[in-house]
């Protein structure tokens, strides 16, 4: 029987450093993960009748578990409890077995955030934060070869950095906060730091050793493994070499207008600064074309569920492909 392990969440938007931060805790003997679990978005979704398409009806799904869980003592409280129990069982069957805990690192558990803090009281919550521009850049380099493919991504942006920056000020006294900035340029400062909200001792291994460690599984980050083999303060300033024409840089003024100084300061940024840094790019016409058009395709596929509509296409497809009876 495998032993038992305490989670450790690893929340942030997808591109913020979260897989280099992974490897080097995982380089601790104490503290076991896997690459992208992802076991809890689909047990928390169940509750929620926002965001899930699929062909069983999830809006009724919700309504049935609903009544189910009712019946049940505790109710809600009841089936959160059993997620919780179902989870750490399947953490613990990866952890090592010196390891006391697992982290699940899932980027887009950003959609979950609040359910995971509640249904989870007794873990710990690391919430990493990345410059928004190096991360729209990064975005953009690493799954779209510079292209303006910035629409599949609203939900991270947004809603999901909106959801993190909610819940972390909400919790800001039992979780750590960290910048990715500052775990580059200080990492045994930083690491230390997380250690300590750990309550594990600092290992040197842990940032000089890192990047011996193989996370197993298909999902992660597929560039900064392979790019960088110590930690370097290179990324850095990557972004300005993306973030360039006139529609980038007037796309990413309006983004940080949106964030405004108040979330920016919560996850550890001034707007002025960077808002001067952007101004500071040398002006160019590069790519201008194409993101001009991606820019009013973006806003077709979102307005028209683009992706929703080849779904449906592709199941028509091979429902008729299946079901192709002969004439008689």
């Amino acid at each position: 029987m495998a032993h038992s392990v305490n989670p450790i969440f690893l929340f942030s938007l997808p591109r913020s450093g979260s897989t280099l931060l992974q490897r080097i805790l995982a380089k601790h003997p104490a503290i076991g993960t896997a690459a992208e679990p992802w076991i809890l978005l689909p047990l928390m979704s169940s509750l929620n009748k926002e965001g899930v398409y699929a062909n069983y009806d999830h809006s009724a799904t919700v309504d049935a578990i609903k009544d189910y869980y009712q019946g049940m003592d505790g109710g809600e409280n009841a089936l959160k409890s059993e997620i919780r129990e179902f989870a750490l069982r399947l953490y613990s069957q990866r952890a090592s077995p010196n390891a006391h805990y697992f982290l699940d690192k899932t980027p887009r558990y950003h959609l979950i955030v609040d359910q995971i803090l509640e249904t989870f009281p007794e873990a710990k919550f690391i919430f990493l934060w990345r410059n928004p521009l190096s991360i729209v850049s990064s975005m953009l380099n690493t799954w779209h070869r510079d292209k303006w493919y910035l629409y599949f991504f609203k939900v991270d942006l947004f809603n999901g950095l909106e959801r993190l920056i909610n819940a972390y000020s909400a919790h800001s006294e039992r979780v750590i906060s960290v910048n990715y900035e500052s775990l580059l340029l200080s990492p045994e400062e930083t690491c230390n730091s997380i250690c300590s909200y750990l309550d594990v001792p600092f290992l040197q291994e842990m940032i000089e050793d890192f990047n011996s460690v193989t996370l197993e599984g298909d999902m992660g980050d597929p560039t900064g493994v392979k790019a960088y083999k110590s930690i370097s303060s290179k990324p850095l300033q990557k972004w300005k070499k993306t973030i360039k024409n006139p529609l980038r840089k007037r796309w990413c003024r309006s983004y940080l207008k949106w964030l405004g100084e108040e979330r920016l300061s919560t996850m550890g940024y001034n707007l002025n600064n960077l808002q001067s840094e952007l101004d500071s790019i040398p002006f160019s016409l590069s790519g201008l074309h194409s993101d001009l058009y991606l820019s009013l395709y973006g806003e077709l596929y979102q307005f028209l569920e683009l992706r929703l509509f080849q779904d449906k296409m592709r199941n028509l497809s091979n429902k008729r492909h299946k079901h192709n009876h002969p004439h008689l």
